[in-house]
């Protein structure tokens, strides 16, 4: 993983010093002296993650990261204020000015390495989003893909032993979180697995369980995988937090908690969480509209020609039946021609959905291109195909397509040709041909009819 990373500090030494330990991790580093110089190289350079000291003449580090906030060019860089031991208000003004994580001076060398790698992984996500949402907004699908998550509170799992730990740490959070305390790991493992939870806390100082082992377990179960984890340690615990970074925990906090590290971190991960359950409904509602037709909601030609393919060889290895009926709805040209292709649109919807009104719940229905439809029927044969269309046929004669808000009461008719893999098909595009053939047999003989493949 690298990224670039801006260092803002008016002192060159500690400018040097954070520099070295990041160009170590393989970090591209730019460096400022000053925050007007470091707002001007991210107006013109692309930037992952700003390390920015508080105190600099001038502009201090909190008109900094405020102004970089109010920016929409820069609102999505991640800002880490550098903050001294003995300044616990710098962070709350941090907080207020936008900041999404604190460093200690002396800056250790295991928490800047972990907080920015923790912090480029949130970045990359952000990204993805933005892109996303980019692309949403030049395809005129905005609707169907925002960049705005949601802002009410974190829904937060604490594992802690110790009732006055809990006590404080629920206390810490209550402005950002719905904190869930409970003593028990086997109840929190459950309780992880079964419930909408943002973010773990596991305190490391609990007593009867093995926190990095809870670490584990919540690591290796499916429906937590990728919940984010955060680990609460004493001081000094370095080993125990490089085997918990190791183990796949996104970050960790040393006792004594800063309340105001406590909420940033807190956020950070629950900020985590949300960008990536978006991006797994996105990538779902982009398959989504990669295989449905956008008019009527029924699956597309696309999805046809990949499932069919799939259901005919499943029926041949298992010597089973399957039929395809494909429909045409009869004159719709005239609808068009008469009526508007808003009419036409009205129509194909309202075929559509006498379609899904009459299919079974395994059967696949798909608009195969214009006015025609395709039904995919597994384990049918000929003679309940022929059923299944009849029905399908009276459905759509039986009543008047109702449009333009009541204005509009138009009669449609249908013809429908079915083909079954029972007649010596041997691949899927035989078996759509049949049925083409068969529904042009429809049409030629009058319409309004159903006519089986003779193969």
């Amino acid at each position: 993983m690298t990224a670039r990373i801006l260092v803002v500090d008016d002192v060159p030494a500690n400018v040097k010093l954070l520099e070295a330990r990041l160009l170590a991790e393989y970090f591209d580093v730019l460096t400022a002296s000053g925050g007007a110089e470091a707002l001007d190289i991210v107006a013109r350079t692309p930037v992952d993650i700003i390390l920015l000291d508080v105190m600099m003449p001038g502009m201090d580090g909190f008109e900094v990261c405020a102004r970089l906030k109010a920016d929409p060019r820069s609102a999505h860089i991640p800002v880490v204020m550098v903050t001294a031991l003995d300044q616990p208000a710098d962070r709350v003004q941090g907080l207020k000015a936008g900041a999404d994580d604190f460093l200690t001076k002396p800056v250790n060398d295991l928490q800047l390495v972990s907080r920015v790698k923790s912090l480029v992984r949130l970045k990359m996500l952000s990204d993805e989003l933005r892109i996303r949402a980019e692309t949403a907004r030049k395809i005129g699908v905005e609707d169907a893909f925002r960049l705005d998550l949601e802002d009410g509170p974190g829904q937060v799992l604490l594992v802690d032993s110790r009732a006055a730990s809990q006590e404080r740490i629920v206390r810490a959070l209550k402005p950002v979180a719905e904190v869930q305390a409970l003593s028990d790991p086997q109840a929190a493992l459950f309780e992880a697995a079964e419930s909408p939870v943002d973010l773990v806390i596991v305190n490391a100082a609990g007593e009867d369980y093995d926190p990095l082992r809870i670490c584990a377990q919540l690591r290796l179960l499916e429906r937590t995988r990728f919940l984010p984890l955060l680990l609460v340690t004493e001081t000094g615990a370095e080993d125990m937090v490089i085997r918990a970074l190791d183990l796949g925990v996104n970050d960790y906090i040393m006792r004594p908690i800063d309340p105001n590290e406590l909420v940033a971190r807190t956020l950070t991960q629950i900020k985590r969480k949300r960008y990536n359950d978006r991006l797994r409904a996105s990538l779902s509602h982009s398959i989504e509209l990669a295989v449905t037709d956008a008019l009527t909601g029924l699956s597309n030609r696309r999805y046809l020609d990949s499932h069919l393919r799939t259901l005919f060889n499943r029926a041949a290895s298992r010597t089973r039946p399957l039929s395809v009926c494909i429909t045409d709805i009869d004159r719709f040209k005239q609808v068009n021609d008469t009526y508007g292709h808003d009419a036409g649109d009205e129509v194909l919807r309202e075929f559509a959905r006498r379609i899904r009104s009459t299919v079974r719940g395994a059967d696949l229905a798909c608009r195969y291109g214009g006015e025609e439809f395709v039904v995919v029927m597994p384990e049918t044969d000929a003679a309940t195909a022929a059923v299944v269309a009849e029905r399908l046929r009276a459905i759509i004669e039986g009543e008047p397509f109702v449009l333009a808000q009541g204005a509009l009461r138009l009669s449609i008719t249908a013809s429908l040709g079915i083909a079954s893999n029972d007649s010596g098909i041997e691949t899927p595009e035989h078996l759509l041909k049949q049925a083409d053939r068969a529904l042009y047999a429809a049409k030629t003989a009058g319409r309004n009819r159903v006519v089986a493949s003779a193969a």
